[in-house]
């Protein structure tokens, strides 16, 4: 019996090269989604509302309606004042005269936003959708404060 020496084949060395490519893949699908993500973390959304200086007034519609809330609420229809059970009816009958019809709202800064809103369903519901919110710029303002302050 001969005794043969007891080596086999070599023993693989130790690999010493850091494959990166599965590290690259993971932070890229992680920068993913944070992008995704961020926006919807905000909580608050801070809103500056533009100035209407700037604002250009249109061309004038053919036949508006006008319709007006004053720091109380009370509603005009075309400078007469309307009962809120009087608005549907007066809005489908403008929406009748033509589906452009075009609506100038004018509302009290003071009015509250729900009360609007409300007017600005009212008057969908008849179809009316081209509604114009009417304004006033600072320069006008501040103006009209100076001459009224004049003795």
């Amino acid at each position: 019996m001969a005794f043969g020496r007891l080596q086999g084949a070599p023993k693989p060395k130790p690999m010493s090269d850091i494959n990166v490519t599965p590290l690259v893949d993971v932070m890229l699908v992680l920068v993913v989604i944070f992008i995704l993500t961020a926006p919807l973390l905000a909580s608050a959304i801070r809103v500056d509302l533009p100035k209407t200086d700037g604002a250009a007034p249109g061309a004038a519609a053919q036949r508006p309606l006008t319709v007006a809330l004053d720091a109380a609420g009370q509603a005009f229809v075309n400078e007469e004042p309307a009962a809120q059970d009087d608005l549907p009816q007066l809005f489908r009958q403008s929406a009748s005269q033509g589906r452009d019809t075009e609506v100038q709202l004018r509302a009290d800064s003071s009015v509250p936003y729900g009360r609007v809103v409300e007017l600005m369903g009212e008057l969908h519901k008849a179809g009316l959708t081209r509604i114009a919110f009417i304004t006033q710029s600072p320069a006008a303002t501040s103006a009209s404060a100076t001459a009224s302050n004049v003795p």
